[in-house]
């Protein structure tokens, strides 16, 4: 999903439904980006936040507990997310409202319905093709 989403350095992802906080983790370290995760379980939220002390990247990473619909995306350039696609249908008006023009949306094995991708890519992983669908947001 980081690479599809062609994540630069200084950057700022989004992953809505963090969990343990592998994805924010992998930006900060692995692309130089800022990375803040959304999780609303509370359990999660404590592991993700140890993970990110363990990777020593509270300097970059942050996790933010509360429901996914609730956030501000403005600061994103880009937003990650593997959610069902009646979840997706849900979250659409709110990347529409906040995303800036050109950022990207990366979604895993679930379409946005009414958007086109600009990529879709396809690869092998724990026995099971996934789906990776690249989304640009439009100039306004």
């Amino acid at each position: 999903m980081l690479i599809s989403s062609g994540l630069k350095p200084g950057e700022t992802l989004y992953d809505l439904g963090s969990g343990d906080g592998r994805i924010v983790i992998t930006a900060a370290r692995k692309y130089g980006a800022r990375a803040v995760g959304v999780e609303i379980s509370e359990r999660l939220v404590r592991a993700a936040n140890e993970n990110i002390q363990r990777a020593g990247m509270e300097a970059r990473v942050r996790i933010v507990q509360g429901h996914l619909l609730d956030v501000d995306l403005s600061e994103a350039d880009v937003v990650t997310l593997y959610l069902l696609t009646s979840s997706n249908d849900q979250l659409r008006p709110n990347l529409e409202k906040y995303l800036k023009p050109g950022a990207r949306v990366v979604s895993h094995d679930f379409q946005i319905r009414g958007w086109k991708p600009v990529k879709v890519e396809r690869a092998l992983a724990h026995n099971r093709e996934h789906t990776i669908y690249v989304y640009r947001m439009p100039p306004r």
